[in-house]
């Protein structure tokens, strides 16, 4: 049996063990990539940590850190409430509110996990405060991060179009970033509706007043002249609920008041975004840094942020990507890919390519996987039997769609965001949700713009 093989037979295995016996799965991958990395390929420790994703653990300690203190200090209450009163209490457009702010930020150039870094915690805090389900508003946030991640002057755009054109392939700028804009508000709006998006906008309008009361009444339920008609409030978890302190049934100061906690914090978001899409610093360390400024500041609100870092998530995420580095290392992911490009059949080495890489990228940089798979395409594309330009956006798409996954950057950053959750169970349910994507989107991508011959 050949060691790429055996590569991919433990990562079943482990995946095996993880489900059926409630274990860590990125404990079990690090044993597996001391296993595999030693055993099978030759690897010493240095060569097995080479795929130790050191980048992702500061963004994700970093960023669950400074929205730990911002929860703790009331300051995601305040931008929930004010989120509210700025769609006119239409609780059923934030999702959609997310979806085109993280939408904006990667098309004007920044990072899509840096995006989700700064969008997810504050959409994730709303969902929390309304009922909404996390998935619905995770998925948003992420593939509102990919709508906009192939604009001409994007970071994925510019990567892609410079592999094109180093490559001397016939190339599309506008073709490929509205392939992803389309593919995503296209599924976005099928998450909408099979996740409860519908019920939201029955609902109507909440009360800006009490931060989520009864829906309003929609203009048109009665005649006019006519009786009111009696409706009965939307359910509403505890904390939706009026004050019960407050002696106009309405949301308190404590929540609507700017304090200099909160006011620093804000400030602290807005130099975060401001750090990262203007002078391009790391997201991770520019984040942990402004939270131990702010933990300095007022350690009483901070005394438990600490210990409300995803570590769970962090443990499961490095680990898994650690193994995924194995693999690389060893040539598993290129082996793959080579034994797909020497198919004889054209759309059939297409189809299979755009799967390798929505699987491989469901576990591994978006980026560095078209830039793995648009080069292996090069030999049938050049034949002229495949049009290169619906091939490289069929798998920019493929490549990028499957960032929900829980185990990409992106699907771990909305892991570790989603506060008063049980995480083992949306950890499932975005793991579920990326096997669809996987399985779903690849299929679809390859038969509207391959099978059709652009370019």
């Amino acid at each position: 049996m050949s060691p790429e093989l055996i590569s991919i037979l433990v990562l079943v295995v482990v995946f095996v063990i993880a489900t059926t016996r409630s274990v860590n799965m990125g404990a079990l991958a690090f044993a597996a990539a001391f296993g595999v990395g030693g055993l099978v390929a030759d690897l010493d420790a240095d060569g097995i940590f080479a795929g130790f994703p050191g980048d992702l653990f500061v963004v994700l300690v970093g960023v669950t850190y400074l929205f730990a203190i911002a929860r703790a200090n009331g300051t995601t209450d305040w931008l929930v409430h004010a989120a509210v009163r700025l769609v006119r209490g239409r609780v059923a457009l934030i999702p959609w509110v997310m979806f085109a702010l993280t939408g904006a930020l990667t098309a004007i150039g920044a990072v899509s996990p840096a995006a989700v870094a700064i969008v997810a915690p504050i959409a994730l805090s709303f969902a929390a405060r309304y009922g909404i389900s996390p998935l619905l508003m995770g998925a948003m946030v992420v593939h509102g991060a990919q709508a906009g991640g192939f604009s001409p002057i994007s970071i994925y755009g510019s990567i892609v179009n410079g592999i094109v054109e180093r490559e001397n392939l016939p190339g599309n700028e506008v073709v490929l970033f509205l392939s992803s804009l389309a593919a995503n508000l296209v599924i976005a709006g099928v998450v909408f509706v099979v996740c409860g998006g519908l019920k939201l906008w029955a609902q109507g309008a909440v009360d800006e007043r009490d931060g989520g009361g009864s829906p309003a009444p929609a203009a048109g339920n009665r005649a006019a002249g006519a009786a009111p008609v009696p409706q009965r409030a939307a359910p509403r978890p505890a904390e939706l609920r009026p004050d019960p302190t407050s002696a106009t049934g309405t949301l308190s100061p404590e929540t609507t008041t700017l304090t200099p906690a909160r006011t620093a914090t804000l400030t602290s978001l807005l130099a975060l975004v401001v750090a990262v899409l203007v002078f391009d610093l790391d997201a991770g360390l520019t984040a942990i840094t402004l939270a131990v400024v702010l933990s300095t500041l007022w350690p009483e609100d901070s005394r438990k942020a600490v210990g409300e870092i995803a570590w769970p998530t962090v443990l499961l995420i490095c680990g898994v990507l650690t193994y995924v580095g194995v693999l690389d290392e060893m040539g598993t992911i290129t082996w793959a890919g080579e034994g797909v490009g020497n198919i004889g059949v054209p759309l059939l080495a297409a189809v299979l390519l755009c799967y390798i890489g929505a699987l491989v990228s469901a576990f591994a940089s978006s980026v560095g996987i078209m830039g793995a798979l648009i080069p292996l395409a090069v030999p049938f594309l050049e034949r002229g039997e495949i049009g290169a330009i619906g091939m490289v956006a069929a798998l920019a798409v493929s490549a990028t769609v499957v960032d929900v996954s829980p185990f990409s950057t992106n699907g771990a950053l909305v892991l570790a965001a989603a506060p008063d959750v049980d995480r083992e169970r949306f950890f499932r349910q975005l793991m579920v949700y990326g096997g669809i994507v996987v399985a779903v989107v690849p299929a679809a991508a390859w038969l509207v713009m391959v099978v059709p011959g652009w370019g």
